[in-house]
This record gives structure tokens, C-alpha cells and sequence, in this order.
């Protein structure tokens, strides 16, 4: 073991370190890369997929796609391709092709996003090996197979885990870039990120600054020959990011879905509205913006002009999920005021990370990673050009400090967005380690580092427990009894030396360290493992012991079979099986039927996707005969399982905050002009008497067949 923590010294050449970190591994080494591998194995597909779909709004999503190359091409929410789902195409693709391969099930949605986790794994520890030795790199594989957010994320239909793995390769890319100076490198790095992009847009951007700096300053070319290679990058790197984007909206509006989200029906608006600077600025789309163009509405070729302005009101996503209930659970403290606090993120500002709501998903290891940055920038003065490892600390160091400024002050984004951020945490918790590992065994202050940091690390653990009392009870004496014996070993020995440690000695001092570590890792990995354990799917996965989300997201697709029945056997000649404002009332019904389903306003009802006049036109022309409004719909008094779930700065509008505007014309025309079908005729006895019949207080169904 002492021999595997010795990588580079201050006195080594970083090509004689690079020889040496490339020695052949022993048994050990390979069995212990074996065991992290298993725990990432068992963390990311013990129970996978048997407790039903997680997010179904992206469930709905991937069963549409399944029907026909045109929904898989445009990412089509619904099997008749009316509304597309409000994020790009390739972790989606990827889900479909899954499916199609295995079935339609939650396995098969589950399972690209499981393997990549994995494969993160297992790529993170060849990344910290190349440079910083086996040690670093498996410590660093472990801390990203029980990260608790990334661990609930490979388990999900979310897509964050695919980016995490593209964003890894582009990682590896870059190294190689640096290290040798050559263009290919850089532009594979290029269309690794321009990848991530068509997986989650402007987040894969995220680490650009850190690869950016990182070729900068550390490619052996001249100063204009690198800035030459990065301005060709970046023109790749924006062809390859734009390139469906356009194709999309390059399309006649009549020949795709309505882009999901967007105001303007515009993949590009989308990319940079709603999935780019409003998730900084935290501005929800409220409001209306123009809305041009056309689009096919019938599903038979059939066209209907779009609005030419919406007044449609954005709500956050998530906002009209119900939490299903799962037992006594404790819940995590809410966050504060602003935006943040909106979506259970925490007050914006500088501790943000640290506190909870967040600090549970990530921040179990920050205080170590963040001093493992300053231990490997003071060994030696920076030679960028000729040292790999400080190559490497820019790259994670910069990585892990664009998304940690991002998540300190970003008003509109979800816990586990912060996957892409657990690379760079724990590529560093394991090199910061070893680092200060070499540091102690020296003489000198750099020495003091490793004890400080690992009672540091404990204290924020401690920090994080107290906000969750029946876990912390027992956990928080486990950490601090175990940190404490650990670190007042190193303490005590150092003092009693200050000339370093020879081999015998440090041999001695192995199981102390181990234990100090030991003991950091047992509260992120209860956090992983209880929703592994628990097998718990939630629309938006958060880790820990509540697996809340934003807004409880937690909902079944338990759609009311009653309801289904009449509207297939009534369904006749229209196109659509019914119409709902939302998202969240036809996923469901998508997924127990795959027929087209009408989200008049998109995800959460607020999309401008057609006018009154274009719906009669609809109803005239019968695609449309159906209508399932529910209380928040359209405009009725919302329910308090509802109400309970919104924010308090959403309540006061429309609707309760969902589809007011545009969307309340729609469905006050409905009820004005359509006959509302009696409750026995669509209702079980058990739902006409909650007044529940689809999701979310879903009260009346109409019939359009004959308006008056």
C-alpha cells in the first residue's frame, strides 16, 4: 500500500512519474479495481427498474418514439406528434433503442443510464491512475461509485448520468490534447461536448471553461497556434451542438411536433431560454412571447396555422407532481427564499453547497477535494507544459469550480443536475488524498494538511447529519469517533517527528489513515444505498433518506382504467384518444394505452400551442372529441393535495401557476361549448367518490362531438 502512494515527488521528472505510475498493477491493485467495480455494479442495478417508471413524463416520451422513425427523430411526448419533450434527442435515442432491443420496460429505459454510471467508474479511475498512481484512482473510483446523487441518477430515466459519461470521454480527450499538442485530440474533445450538448444542452457547457484553460495553457504549441486550435474547436464544437437543434427548426412547423417548453416553438429558443440562462437566472418563462409558424395537429397530414402570439404562462418544471406515499420518512429541510428555495435547491450564495438541501447529494467529500486542490498546486511551482498532474488538477479544479460558482447562484435547476459536478468531486477527493498522504510523510507544514482536511471533511459531514436527527444519532458518533482516532494518530506521530517517517513507520501509520477515510465514507454511502435499498422511483431523484424532489415528485402510472375503457370504445374516428392541459395527465394515459394523447399546453400547460380558433378547428374537424380538464386546468379551485406541492410565489396565478392565460381560453371554451359527460358513465365507484379520476384532481370529462 505504501508503495502504491508513491507517485510523483517533488524531485521527479513528470516523465520519469509517468513511467513509474504505468508499472504493471499487483494482484491487489486489480482485485481492488474488481471491488469497486462490483459496488458500482450492485449500486447501480441491484432492483433496477422493478418498482415501475421514475420521471413519465420521459417514459411517455420514449414509448412514443418507439412508433415511428418520425417521433424518434423529433423526441415526439406523445404517440401522435403533437407536443416534443422539452430536452434533445440522444439520451432519449438511446432509451428507445434499449427498448426496442429489450422491450418496453423500466429495465430497458433504466439501462443505458446504468451502464453509464458504470462506465464513469471505471474511466474516472483510468484518468487519476494516468497521472497520480492506482491508489488515487481507485479512491477516486470509489467516491464516484457511492456518490449519492450520481448513484439515484443511474437508476433514473433522467438523462444527467449519460452526460456525466460523455463529459468523462471529453475529459480524456482534452488530458490528451494537452499532453501532445495535436488538433485531433482537441476536436474529439469537440464533439464529445457538441454530444453532451444534444444530451442536456448548455450543462455539457459547463466544463468548456476547464478544457479551454486546460489546452491553453498546458498544449506544447505556440501561444496563436493554440488559440488557432481552440477557435477551430469551437466551431466544431458549435456544428456538432446545433446541428439536430437546426435541423429541427429548419423543418416546417407543419411537418413536427411543437417544441415542448419553448414560447416560439423553437429548438434553439429552447436551448438558450429555457434550458440555458433562465436555469442561472432562474426565470421560469412566465409570459408571452410571439409565436409563429404551423404545425401538423391531426397526425394525418392535416395543418393548423399556429398562433401568431401566446400569452401562456411557464410554470417551474415539476410543479404538478404528487408524491405518492412510501411510509414514514424523514423529510430534508427546505430551502430558503428566492427561486432556489422554489425548487428545494437552498438559499443562492457561497455556502450553498455545503447546506442542505444540496449538501446531502454532494458535498460529503467537498472540504477534502477542495484542500486536495491547494495540496497538489503547492508541492512545486506550476510547469503546465511539462507537469501531467498539474495538468490534471486544472482540469478538475476547474471543472469542480465553474459548476460549484453555477450551483452557488443558479435560481432554476434540479439536485441532480449536480451528477455532472460528482466527477470533478471525486477525481479530487482521491488525488488531494494522495497527495497529502506524500506531504505528510515529509517534513515540513505541508504535513499538518492531511489530518486538518480529514477533520474538516467530518466536521461537514457532521454539519450536513444535523439536519436529519433519527440518522444523525447514530451516524454522526460513528464519523467522529472513528475521524477523530484516525486523524489523533497522525496528530500525535506528527508532532513526535518532524523529520518524516520511514518505511517501517509509515507502514504503521497505513491502518490509521484507512480508518480516518473509512469513516468518511459510510454517510454518502448510506445515502446511496438507501434508495437502492428502498427501490424507490421518483420523478425527479434526489439520494437520501426521503427521495422527495422537487415538489414530492413521486407519482405511478395508476391512470383510471374506467376512464380509459369508455374513451377508447367512444373514441370513433378522432385522431386523439383525449385532450388534457398538461403533461401530467397524459403521460399516463400514453403509457396504459400508447394512443395519441393531446397535451394542449405542453409539459406543465403553459406552452402557446394553439389558440381558441384552432381549437374548434380541431374539434370541427374531429381529431379532437375528448376533453379530461382537471381542477388546475382550468382554472377551478385546485386541490390542497395540489396547492401543497406549489410554491407559494406561483399560487396567486391562474390555475394555481399552470396554464394560466392561453391555456384558461383554451379550456374555458371547452367547458362553454362541449357537454360534460356524466361521472358514471367514466368513473369507478372508488374514483367518482375521491373526484380523482386521472391524476391530480382531474374532475370532468367533456364531450365535443356536438358543441353548442
Amino acid at each position: 500500500m505504501a508503495e502504491t502512494l508513491e507517485v510523483t515527488t517533488q524531485d521527479q521528472p513528470a516523465d520519469m512519474a509517468e513511467q513509474k505510475i504505468y508499472d504493471p498493477s499487483s494482484p491487489w491493485q486489480r482485485l481492488a479495481l474488481g471491488g469497486v467495480m462490483l459496488i458500482s455494479l450492485f449500486m447501480n442495478f441491484y432492483q433496477l427498474g422493478q418498482n415501475g417508471f421514475g420521471n413519465l413524463y420521459y417514459a411517455a416520451g420514449v414509448r412514443s418514439m418507439l412508433d415511428n422513425w418520425h417521433n424518434f427523430f423529433f423526441v415526439s411526448f406523445d404517440p401522435g406528434g403533437f407536443v416534443s419533450i422539452d430536452k434533445p434527442p440522444l439520451g432519449f435515442w438511446l432509451q428507445t433503442l434499449s427498448a426496442k432491443i429489450f422491450g418496453f420496460t423500466p429495465f430497458s429505459v433504466y439501462l443505458p443510464q446504468a451502464l453509464a454510471g458504470v462506465l464513469s467508474v471505471a474511466l474516472l479511475y483510468h484518468l487519476v491512475r494516468r497521472h497520480f498512481g492506482v491508489a488515487a484512482g481507485l479512491l477516486a473510483a470509489l467516491a464516484l461509485a457511492l456518490s449519492p446523487i450520481s448513484v439515484v441518477t443511474n437508476r433514473n430515466n433522467t438523462i444527467d448520468s449519460t452526460l456525466a459519461l460523455v463529459l468523462l470521454l471529453g475529459a480524456w480527450a482534452v488530458l490528451r490534447a494537452a499532453e501532445t499538442g495535436r488538433l485531433r485530440w482537441l476536436l474529439l474533445c469537440a464533439v464529445t461536448v457538441g454530444i453532451g450538448f444534444n444530451i442536456k444542452m448548455l450543462e455539457a457547457y459547463l466544463v468548456v471553461p476547464a478544457f479551454g484553460l486546460l489546452y491553453l495553457l498546458a498544449a506544447p504549441r505556440s501561444v496563436w497556434k493554440r488559440i488557432g486550435h481552440l477557435a477551430v474547436a469551437g466551431v466544431l464544437l458549435l456544428a456538432i451542438s446545433l446541428s439536430w437543434a437546426l435541423a429541427v427548426d429548419l423543418t416546417p412547423a407543419s411537418l413536427r411536433p411543437y417544441v415542448g417548453s419553448s414560447q416560439n416553438n423553437s429548438e434553439i429558443s429552447l436551448a438558450l431560454g429555457y434550458n440555458g440562462i433562465s436555469r442561472l437566472i432562474g426565470h421560469l418563462g412566465f409570459g408571452g412571447q410571439t409565436n409563429t409558424g404551423a404545425r401538423n395537429t391531426n397526425g394525418n397530414g392535416g395543418t393548423v396555422p399556429q398562433p401568431q402570439q401566446g400569452t401562456g404562462q411557464r410554470p417551474p418544471q415539476g410543479t404538478t407532481q404528487q408524491q405518492s406515499p412510501q411510509g414514514t420518512r424523514q423529510q430534508p429541510p427546505q430551502g430558503g427564499g428566492g427561486a432556489g428555495g422554489a425548487f428545494n435547491t437552498g438559499t443562492p450564495g457561497p455556502l450553498r453547497l455545503f447546506n442542505e438541501p444540496l449538501a446531502g447529494q454532494t458535498a460529503w467529500l467537498l472540504p477534502l477535494a477542495l484542500l486536495g486542490i491547494l495540496a497538489v498546486a503547492w508541492q512545486r511551482r506550476p510547469r503546465l507544459q511539462h507537469d501531467w498532474q498539474q495538468q490534471s488538477l486544472v482540469l478538475w479544479g476547474m471543472w469542480l469550480l465553474t459548476m460549484g460558482i453555477f450551483f452557488s447562484v443558479a435560481g432554476f435547476f434540479h439536485q441532480y443536475y449536480m451528477t455532472e459536478m460528482a466527477p470533478a468531486i471525486a477525481a479530487l477527493f482521491g488525488i488531494g488524498l494522495v497527495t497529502m498522504w506524500q506531504d505528510y510523510q515529509r517534513s515540513g507544514w505541508r504535513g499538518w494538511l492531511l489530518p486538518l482536511a480529514l477533520i474538516a471533511t467530518a466536521l461537514e459531514q457532521i454539519h450536513i447529519l444535523n439536519s436529519y436527527p433519527t440518522w444523525g444519532q447514530w451516524l454522526i458518533p460513528v464519523i467522529a469517533v472513528l475521524c477523530l482516532l484516525g486523524s489523533a494518530v497522525l496528530i500525535i506521530l506528527r508532532l513526535r517527528s518532524s523529520v518524516g517517517f520511514d518505511r517501517g513507520q509509515v507502514r504503521f501509520l497505513l491502518p490509521a489513515l484507512s480508518i480516518a477515510i473509512l469513516s468518511l465514507m459510510i454517510a454518502p454511502t448510506v445515502w446511496a444505498g438507501i434508495p437502492v435499498l428502498q427501490n424507490v422511483q421518483a420523478q425527479l431523484p434526489v439520494a437520501g433518506p426521503s427521495q422527495r424532489g422537487d415538489f414530492g415528485g413521486n407519482r405511478g402510472a395508476s391512470v383510471n382504467t374506467t376512464l380509459v375503457s369508455y374513451l377508447e370504445a367512444n373514441q370513433g374516428k378522432a385522431t386523439f384518444l383525449v385532450a388534457t392541459p398538461s403533461s401530467m395527465t397524459a403521460d399516463e394515459i400514453i403509457l396504459t394505452t400508447n394512443k395519441p394523447v393531446m397535451a394542449l399546453g405542453g409539459f406543465s400547460g403553459g406552452d402557446p400551442i394553439l389558440t381558441t380558433s384552432q381549437l374548434a378547428s380541431l374539434v370541427k374537424n374531429g381529431t379532437v372529441r375528448f376533453f379530461l380538464l382537471n381542477s388546475t386546468g382550468s382554472g377551478q379551485q385546485v386541490p390542497p393535495q395540489v396547492l401543497d406541492r406549489i410554491p407559494e410565489q406561483f399560487r396567486d396565478r391562474p390555475g394555481g401557476g399552470f396554464g394560466g392565460g392561453q391555456q384558461s381560453s383554451l379550456t374555458n371554451w371547452v367547458t362553454q361549448h362541449c357537454t360534460i359527460v356524466p361521472a358514471s358513465q367514466w368513473q369507478s365507484s372508488a374514483t367518482t367518490t375521491n373526484n380523482t379520476p386521472g391524476s391530480f384532481g382531474a374532475s370532468q370529462l367533456y364531450n365535443c362531438a356536438t358543441t353548442h
